[in-house]
């Protein structure tokens, strides 16, 4: 089982212009990156458990339901008084969407270090990624997780950047190469490593990321596929193409197909990714690769279920 850590919200996304100007039209769909990743492993065929706070609210107790309808385990959720964050969502004309957050004070944000979990066996590797990272107190209580976890667990990271909550980049950069230092797998956006670091080359950034702790680096270039830093190389795979209806949860959806690979093969732990051969991680890749389109292909965060994957790949 992974637990995925951080944020849980609605995306709530402007439908069409109602027949008069006072009037919006607006359609929310629960998700955040985090949320989508344990959701996403779910549907992909391997158990997932959210640590995250979830408020009392009429949203919070939707994002329970939709939690326990995809099978994801409520072990780790954290009542909340407090409201649930909103993200209100634009989409440009290639259908990539634009962040608008309401969180301040919001239940998400307010996991502390007493809501730490012990953590049986059966949590095989954490996940962590978004905005949880840096703003506080839960940026505080996931990093404590990760200094206390790095040993014993898989960590995996995606940056996955958004500036409307915590707009400081230095402080971003500062908090990414501080969790860096625990992953073992890191996913990133060129699009996140260009707000990072505008003045280097994404590639570069990527691959000094790999060490001896962290033995693979994804990057994802959008339409132009994704590439992979291991101890065999670096080498890169095309997109598949796809109708793109939006690229809502794309980046969520290739994190949870990756854990989910080493899941069903039973390579999720430090010792085991230290092993996969360029066979492995390609097949990885690829198949990452293909359930982002899936994705794409469809509006808002609806990530793939392991039998379209599959169903996809046979083509």
């Amino acid at each position: 089982m992974y637990l995925v850590c951080g944020e849980a919200l609605f995306d709530v996304f402007i439908q069409n212009d109602g027949e008069r100007s006072n009037e919006l039209a607006f359609k929310a769909i629960a998700g955040g990156s985090p949320f989508n990743v344990a959701v996403g492993l779910r549907r992909l065929g391997c158990d997932s458990a959210l640590f995250t706070g979830i408020s009392s609210d009429t949203l919070g107790q939707r994002l329970r339901q939709v939690l326990d309808e995809e099978g994801v385990s409520d072990t780790y959720l954290i009542a909340s008084e407090a409201p649930t964050t909103l993200a209100m969502v634009g989409l440009d004309a290639a259908g990539s969407p634009h962040y608008s957050f309401r969180g301040e004070g919001c239940a998400d944000r307010q996991l502390l270090a007493e809501h730490l979990p012990a953590l049986t066996a059966q949590i095989r590797g954490l996940h962590l990624g978004s905005f949880s990272l840096v703003v506080e107190p839960v940026a505080s209580t996931l990093l404590a997780l990760v200094e206390r976890e790095h040993d014993r667990r898989l960590i995996s990271l995606d940056p996955n950047v958004r500036l409307g909550p915590a707009p400081d980049i230095a402080r971003w950069r500062e908090r990414i190469e501080t969790f860096a230092r625990y992953a073992h797998l890191i996913k990133v956006s060129e699009e996140d490593l260009q707000l990072l670091y505008p003045e280097r080359d994404p590639q570069a950034v990527a691959a000094s990321w790999r060490t001896e702790r962290c033995q693979l680096v994804f990057l994802t270039h959008g339409s132009a596929g994704a590439s992979v830093h291991s101890r065999h190389g670096q080498w890169s795979v095309p997109a598949v193409a796809v109708a793109t209806r939006d690229t809502v949860g794309a980046g969520d959806t290739f994190q949870a197909a990756l854990l989910s690979y080493l899941a069903r093969h039973r390579l999720d732990s430090p010792e085991a990714l230290a092993t996969l051969s360029r066979e492995q991680i390609d097949a990885m890749l690829r198949l990452a690769i293909e359930a982002a389109a899936l994705t794409c292909a469809r509006v808002g965060p609806d990530l793939p279920y392991l039998h379209e994957l599959e169903r996809q790949s046979a083509r």
